[in-house]
């Protein structure tokens, strides 16, 4: 794809994915260990053990490596005077323009997880959809949001 959108996210923003992934793995490691506990109380066959040992492995290597640096890398972001450019995804990679004129409002968000590395993410809602910028610093978030704000009033007195 020629001339991405510009702007990537911050590097802190794989750190908080992989994070997710580790909660998540951890969930999923622990539903393991109680179909095993299961499976050995209730006298289950062995081969069992090696599907509960290897799906929170697999699902470690995918959720908490590859798939947050795939996602991290492919992300990119772009706000022009007239449009903001998003492109993001996993396997299939979706570009979206937003047009100024039909931004109605602009929000920061920031959870916990966010806020303990100093990030924070934007929505963009206009009539149909909400668009999400993720793991921009704080800052960053702020000022984006601003200038997105000034540029939706500055293309709405134009129209």
């Amino acid at each position: 794809m020629d001339n991405q959108p510009k702007n990537q996210i911050s590097k802190k923003g794989l750190r908080v994915w992989r994070l997710y992934g580790i909660i998540q793995t951890t969930v999923l490691l622990l539903l393991a260990v109680g179909a095993s506990i299961l499976t050995y109380y209730l006298e289950g066959p062995g081969w069992l053990y090696g599907i509960y040992a290897a799906i929170p492995i697999l699902f470690g290597f995918l959720f908490i490596y590859l798939f947050p640096k795939i996602r991290w890398q492919r992300w990119r972001y772009e706000v022009r005077e007239q449009e903001i450019e998003l492109q993001h995804g996993l396997f299939i990679v979706k570009r979206t323009l937003v047009p100024m004129v039909r931004v109605q409002h602009v929000d920061t968000e920031q959870g916990p997880i966010l806020r303990k590395y100093d990030l924070a993410e934007i929505s963009i809602s206009t009539a149909a959809t909400t668009h999400t910028i993720p793991a921009l610093i704080t800052a960053e978030a702020d000022e984006l949001r601003a200038r997105i704000s000034v540029l939706a009033r500055v293309a709405e007195d134009d129209v």
